[in-house]
């Protein structure tokens, strides 16, 4: 028994890494109807941040974790303004947002490369206790993993629930040009979704790097938070949520009978999904799903 409550944990602490992650997609996705396959940069950008801002400039924990999510938040609205508003000025189609989004991901990935380097680094111990109850293994880092994302979760619902900017986000989210109609800041609202997505990817990137390892290509676990967005349904915050943790824990009691079925169950999933159910758990039915 305690082998499964110990499997469940360690599940709940990856679906809730991919949570932080999946919700930047969703955001995105609710107001502009494509997904960002480009937040995969922005988390590998904030991994970095936090290596460097613990090795090379000695920052403290807080500190250098706030900057992660200050440094992520930034570069996605970068991001936004420089590839994605051009296009929305013009009202390409969802198609060019999803190339511009892949083009924008190689490329934080091969600057990363060119301006560092590749080679893998590992964080600096910082939390190596570990809190036993019963056979029950439970370490910090697991345990800061688990109350970082319930907080910055919360934090988000009650910003998207109980907020004057929620609202308008809810309402560009169920009609853009209506909320605009209306006299809701469009661009106003990208601005902050932007920059909210950017700041969990951040804490997201920080989170990864201490519990395995940073390199430029650590963007690609964003594939499985997108799963994850896609589980729950692309364009629900709660969806998103619900999805990562219900794929987390799927993933880590399929990885404990054998690792190797691993990522095999985790797109296959994404497959079943789409087929039979392509609004996810939680999510709206839309024509043009991206």
């Amino acid at each position: 028994m305690e082998y499964y409550l110990q499997q469940l944990v360690n599940g709940i602490c990856l679906g809730g890494m991919y949570a932080l992650m999946s919700v930047g997609y969703s955001l995105v996705y609710s107001i502009m109807n494509f997904s960002n396959f480009a937040h995969g940069g922005v988390i590998m950008v904030g991994a970095y941040v936090g290596y460097f801002a613990l090795t090379a400039l000695g920052c403290p924990f807080l500190v250098t974790f706030l900057l992660c999510g200050l440094g992520s938040g930034i570069l996605a609205i970068i991001i936004e303004r420089l590839v994605y508003s051009p296009l929305r000025k013009r009202h390409a189609p969802s198609l060019y947002f999803i190339i511009s989004a892949m083009g924008a991901s190689i490329f934080l990935e091969n600057f990363v490369i060119a301006v560092i380097d590749g080679t893998p680094r590992n964080y600096p111990e910082i939390f190596n206790q570990y809190i036993h109850i019963g056979n029950l293994s439970l370490g910090y880092d697991s345990l800061l993993m688990i109350i970082v994302t319930a907080v910055s979760l919360l934090l988000l619902m009650f910003i998207i629930q109980k907020t004057k900017i929620g609202l308008a986000i809810r309402a560009c989210s169920y009609n853009e040009k209506a909320a605009t109609l209306m006299g809701i800041n469009g661009d106003l609202v990208i601005f902050v979704i932007f920059l909210m997505g950017g700041v969990l990817a951040g804490f997201a990137g920080m989170l990864y790097g201490m519990r395995f390892i940073v390199k430029p290509t650590i963007g690609l676990i964003t594939n499985k938070s997108f799963v994850a967005a896609v589980f729950g349904g692309l364009g629900s915050l709660p969806g998103a949520i619900l999805g990562s943790v219900l794929l987390g824990i799927m993933e880590i009691f399929v990885a404990s009978w054998n690792s190797a079925y691993r990522d095999l169950f985790v797109y296959a999933l994404l497959i079943i999904v789409l087929v039979v159910k392509p609004s996810g758990l939680m999510g709206k039915i839309t024509e043009d799903k991206a």
